[in-house]
């Protein structure tokens, strides 16, 4: 037995011991050690990088790490074992992707706008923001020598009075508390309840002079980052909101990874609890602290995620996702309570879920199709939701079609060797010189904060600032040389956005041309599915009236750069709208509003669903888009014209 120690940049360490040969970043998952390992563990990523301090690892070489790097101590943790006592350092560049939990001050107008509006929006479709849940006062008389009926009795009988409801459930929850609010409130109490036609759910029981807020919870569990807002059901008011990496993705960056790391003994709890007890629970923690709310007065949740986040998140067996003929467990769900999976608020609460439409076409979509409101308008509009997976929503009020791409984890900073989640420390916006080639950069976080990596948005500003500089060409070769421009030992280029010295990383924020080709391979799957589609039903890019896109690769994206990279089609950029994350938005107006909610359900029912590998046409798309901007230089005048201006 072995003892390991994993040191950071910020000067803590987390220790533990293992046997010899066992693998290094087994052990960092074992210990909750976040170690970015997008490949899983494959050594095809590189991410997974650590220094050697003091003692000794068994550790292969690798393409990833240099003869000099190595020298320094550098190891690849998914190709290292244990053969003595070791430390080893961790830096921010390996763990970036696992944030510090952020809740939002809500004192800015921008973090809550998105909800607004959401709720301007629907409520200008005649939907009404109302929902099941309510507070009820009732009085009772209390029992005597001559009326000895029970507490639960006497509770349901008051309520059957009030509501006109013949049934009336009352939990072992509330019945645990009631004897004493009755006694100790003259029997007289506010009661949280749903009620409905048929029946009415008793949640929660309070005295008469106590303030009650009816709390929910939406949540948009993304494949790497998790957000969450916390409401008031009553009016909707936004009293916290908070964001946290996926506790998953230390399993992978991509869904088939996590879905074969939980079929592992034991895999399924894992992931499972990845997500619940490291990420949602503390965020959970951490937002009810922020509004000074208990978290037993969440009465109710709702999550919008992908097909296999929502497995993963129940704990149900994702396996035959990934496998021919990809069936899932469920297309929708209205059986999951909190207490069945462990959430901590409410017990009795219930957990919607967002409808999902195909094994890779998810609730996500059908909450961000409803923000988006493409179906309440006569115009032809596309909605693209941009993650791990690129989902794309075409259509009108008439009609919707939905399909989805693999576009990979490089616009969520993986498959990129300096990419990281937008969170503090990522460069999301930059421009570069023409003349000098020197870069200037926005990096999250604001003034003062030292870059340790590139986010979505950023690397979307590189690439298309390289290429309209002429510093690389259409197949994403460096063709300028210069001080920002560097070569390996094996001729491979990269450009060097931040020197080790100003970057608050132990090593340069850098570019290379692995990573411009992985990302190309990224925005190649986007345009092409974006033209099968359209080809399909016979329409082509100049009949888009909108493009909404939606996902969370940074503070937003220049539509301008897509279109220069060859992202996006070649439209005016006044029909580009950025929506900001519309699968939370989605989810808190499922929340809030059960119309909506039966909106959402009417929408992912009606929605044709293109499997795209099923379209002869799709790979040679496929392959005419992966150049910058694209092997035919017709689709693309405005980027030719850019060029020729700069």
């Amino acid at each position: 037995m072995f003892k390991v120690t994993f040191a950071f940049e910020n000067g803590s360490v987390v220790d533990t011991y293992a046997n010899a040969g066992d693998n290094l970043l087994e052990i960092a998952r074992e210990a909750n050690v976040a170690i970015d390992a997008p490949c899983s563990g494959n050594a095809s990523c590189g991410k997974c990088r650590v220094q050697l301090k003091s003692g000794d690892l068994d550790s292969k070489k690798t393409l990833h790490i240099s003869d000099e790097e190595f020298d320094e101590g550098w190891r690849l943790a998914c190709v290292s074992s244990v053969c003595a006592d070791v430390t080893v350092l961790v830096p921010d560049i390996a763990s970036a992707y696992k944030s510090r939990m952020k809740v939002a001050d809500l004192s800015s107008k921008e973090e809550i706008a998105i909800f607004e509006n959401a709720k301007r929006d629907i409520e200008l479709t005649g939907i009404q923001l109302s929902n099941s849940l309510e507070v009820v006062e009732v009085t009772m008389e209390p029992p005597t020598l001559d009326d000895t009926m029970p507490d639960i009795e006497r509770l349901s009988r008051a309520l059957r009075k009030f509501l006109n409801l013949k049934r009336v459930r009352v939990p072992y929850t509330v019945l645990r508390k009631l004897p004493d609010v009755l006694r100790d409130n003259d029997f007289s109490v506010k009661c949280v309840l749903r009620a409905t036609s048929d029946d009415m759910f008793v949640y929660d029981v309070f005295g008469s002079n106590e303030e009650v807020i009816i709390g929910g919870l939406a949540v948009d569990i993304g494949t790497t980052t998790v957000s969450a807002v916390l409401i008031n059901m009553d009016n909707g008011d936004i009293l916290a909101k908070g964001s946290a990496g996926n506790g998953q993705i230390r399993f992978g960056a991509d869904v088939i990874n996590r879905i074969i790391e939980s079929r592992k003994p034991g895999g399924q709890k894992k992931l499972q609890d990845a997500v619940i007890e490291e990420t949602i629970n503390p965020m959970i923690d951490e937002m009810c602290k922020s509004a000074g709310l208990p978290k037993s007065h969440i009465y109710r949740m709702c999550v919008a995620s992908n097909t296999t986040m929502n497995h993963l998140f129940a704990g149900i067996n994702a396996d035959p996702l990934r496998m021919e003929p990809y069936i899932p467990a469920f297309f929708k769900t209205n059986s999951l309570f909190a207490s069945d999976v462990g959430i901590d608020i409410n017990q009795d609460a219930h957990i919607i879920i967002a409808p999902n439409i195909g094994s890779y076409v998810g609730g996500d979509i059908t909450a961000g199709t409803l923000v988006s409101m493409i179906w309440n308008r006569p115009e032809f509009s596309l909605f693209i939701d941009l993650g791990t997976n690129g989902e794309l929503v075409f259509g009108n009020s008439d009609f919707m079609m939905s399909c989805a791409c693999s576009a990979g984890p490089a616009f969520e900073g993986g498959d990129i060797s300096c990419g990281m989640r937008a969170t503090d420390g990522a460069i999301e916006a930059c421009t570069i010189d023409k003349e000098t080639m020197e870069p200037t950069y926005k990096v999250v976080g604001g003034p003062g904060t030292k870059p340790i990596g590139l986010c979505g948005s950023g690397i979307i500003d590189v690439i298309s600032e390289l290429y309209i500089c002429g510093i690389i060409n259409p197949k994403g070769k460096f063709v300028r040389e210069g001080r920002r421009v560097k070569h390996d030992e094996f001729g491979m280029g990269s450009y060097v956005i931040a020197f080790e010295e100003e970057a608050g990383s132990v090593k340069d924020v850098e570019i290379t041309e692995v990573d411009i080709d992985n990302f190309i391979r990224a925005k190649g799957a986007i345009f092409s599915a974006i033209r099968t589609m359209l080809s399909s039903l016979d329409f082509d890019v100049s009949m888009i009236d909108d493009v909404y896109v939606a996902g969370g690769i940074g503070s937003g994206i220049n539509m301008k750069n897509a279109v220069n990279i060859g992202m996006f089609p070649d439209i005016p950029l006044e029909k580009f709208h950025y929506i900001g994350n519309s699968s939370l938005s989605g989810a808190y107006l499922m929340l809030l509003s059960t119309p909506a909610e039966k909106k959402t359900y009417e929408l992912a029912s009606n929605m044709t669903y293109l499997e795209l590998s099923a379209v002869p046409t799709y790979m040679d798309e496929f392959v005419g888009a992966c150049f910058i901007p694209h092997t035919d230089l017709t689709m693309f005048p405005s980027v030719t014209e850019a060029v020729d201006n700069k």
